[in-house]
């Protein structure tokens, strides 16, 4: 494999990658995630990785190294849910979510420094939360664990357990969808050593690969 650096910050994401078998480096770009004025959810996530993959220093990179990277989104009823940074914010969209389907959207770049073409996908996820209680959101809160996480939720915390069921990607709720990753990889001859399990209800993740060139 050639090397190979994860554009992230998120223990998540490292997770992720670390548990298909892949050897990577960190490196955390830095860009303003601040959604453009009237911008779509799917066009939002795909900008902000394909930023987040052209943000890393040219010194970080070897003529065969990829880069990849992710952005990942809560949207309800068409409006975009983001990270919340206060106890009030997270209180709010814990609320909002409660009881209610929603949609995950992820945007996926991978970036090939030596053609300097970028390829990303979109993933969406169709999520259901339980109805969970007002004493249930404050335990939560006071955790501390919403405030890195976009909707202020983790689909995997096992204390809180948000989440009834969901249609599609887990891995994309979680934070990186890895059929997207293995299927970008596998069009540049990479091989996951451990094949991911991110479907559920058997239905399939499609993943739609589109090219850029890196310098445009």
């Amino acid at each position: 494999m050639p090397p190979l650096i994860l554009g992230s910050s998120s223990a998540r994401r490292r997770a992720l990658v670390t548990a298909a078998g892949l050897s990577f480096e960190v490196a955390r770009p830095d860009i303003d995630e601040t959604p453009l004025p009237a911008e779509a959810a799917d066009a939002y996530v795909l900008r902000l990785c394909r930023t987040k993959a052209m943000a890393i220093p040219a010194e970080r990179l070897m003529p065969e190294t990829y880069v990849l990277t992710a952005d990942t989104t809560v949207v309800l009823d068409g409006k975009i849910i983001g990270k919340p940074e206060t106890s009030d914010e997270a209180r709010a969209m814990l609320r909002q979510l409660r009881g209610k389907p929603h949609h995950v959207y992820s945007g996926v770049a991978l970036r090939d420094y030596a053609t300097g073409e970028v390829q990303t996908t979109l993933t969406i996820t169709t999520v259901y939360m339980r109805d969970y209680s007002d004493a249930e959101i404050e335990a939560y809160v006071a955790s501390g664990e919403p405030f890195d996480k976009a909707g202020g939720y983790a689909v995997q915390d096992p204390d809180f357990k948000p989440v009834a069921h969901l249609d599609g990607c887990l891995t994309n709720v979680i934070g990186l969808p890895m059929c997207a990753v293995s299927a970008m990889l596998r069009a540049k001859d990479v091989t996951l050593p451990n094949a991911p399990t991110c479907s559920t209800h058997n239905l399939p993740c499609t993943v739609d690969i589109r090219t850029a060139d890196g310098n445009t």
